[in-house]
């Protein structure tokens, strides 16, 4: 293993970190990471990677700490404090928060983290399990042009369309974008598909010619076997849609940007989630749709 490349701590080795955190080791990185279930450290150790008892231990000889945790309370409570990232990493490293979490959040994270003497990048992604096993993703980041620079290595283990979209949180402010139209993609998709079956059309046939045309999509490429299949294993579940939608409301109201359509979406988000159904894929929206419809589900 080459010693030239950068010493990586990654905490959070969920549906996305575990097989972000195994591209780098292919990619020949030394990493070794941290998270709150065993058998993801158990699987990190299998993959080439070493676990870490703690998050201290994890970053204490990091050059660069990645960051890939459900919401901004998490970051919060895995950077700050005695036990976080900032008492524990050395001065100099770089630490790459790549969860999903509010524009302030991390704006706030890059300015107690200089007087650490640790540079902040945000680098949220889009490309869902899927993405993230191909090493597809699409990463959006925030920060200084230096830093992007030193870290774009390390993305291109992990993503395919890479780039700096402004300072500090502005990788944040384009993943809100992103979540917004993807969801109001899924529910168009959603209500296109109750449509078509109530009509008594070929699903398959529809799906097919829709998708070569200008109703086409990356969403719909992805999710197509979910709709047909009513397959709703979460590569990327309800409840974190539900939390990335209140990010892009909320953000959009600061700025004083309006979102008919999201906010509607939104609120059929969830109330999918009251329905129960948080832990399901995003592409379960259909379901809410046929329960309006009138459909037992």
């Amino acid at each position: 293993m080459s010693n030239s490349l950068p010493k990586i701590a990654w905490i959070g080795l969920g549906i996305m970190g575990s097989p972000m955190s195994e591209n780098l080791i292919k990619a020949g990185y030394d990493v070794t990471g941290f998270t709150l279930e065993r058998e993801k450290l158990d699987r990190l150790a299998a993959a080439g990677g070493t676990a870490a008892g703690s998050i201290a231990e994890a970053v204490r000889d990091a050059d660069v700490v990645i960051t890939m945790v459900p919401a901004s309370p998490q970051v919060e409570a895995i950077a700050y404090g005695p036990d976080g990232i900032l008492e524990n990493a050395r001065s100099g490293a770089l630490l790459i928060d790549m969860s999903s979490i509010t524009p302030q959040t991390s704006v706030d994270l890059a300015k107690a983290a200089k007087d650490k003497g640790i540079r902040v990048l945000d680098a949220p992604v889009s490309g869902g399990e899927a993405g993230a096993i191909e090493a597809v993703l699409s990463i959006m980041v925030g920060g200084e042009q230096a830093d992007f620079d030193q870290a774009e290595p390390i993305f291109e283990a992990l993503g395919k369309t890479i780039v700096l979209c402004g300072p500090h949180g502005s990788g944040q402010t384009v993943k809100a974008a992103n979540q917004l139209i993807v969801a109001v993609n899924i529910q168009a998709c959603a209500e296109a598909v109750v449509f078509l079956e109530k009509s008594g059309v070929d699903l398959k046939a529809a799906l097919d010619v829709l998708n070569g045309g200008l109703a086409g999509s990356t969403v719909l490429t992805r999710k197509k076997d979910n709709f047909l299949n009513r397959d709703f294993k979460p590569g990327f579940r309800i409840d974190l849609h539900h939390k990335d939608m209140s990010i892009v409301t909320d953000a959009a109201r600061t700025v004083g940007a309006a979102l008919p359509v999201g906010a509607v979406v939104a609120q059929l988000v969830a109330s999918l989630r009251a329905q129960g159904d948080g832990g399901l894929d995003h592409s379960a929206l259909l379901r809410a749709v046929e329960r309006l419809s009138g459909a037992q589900v």
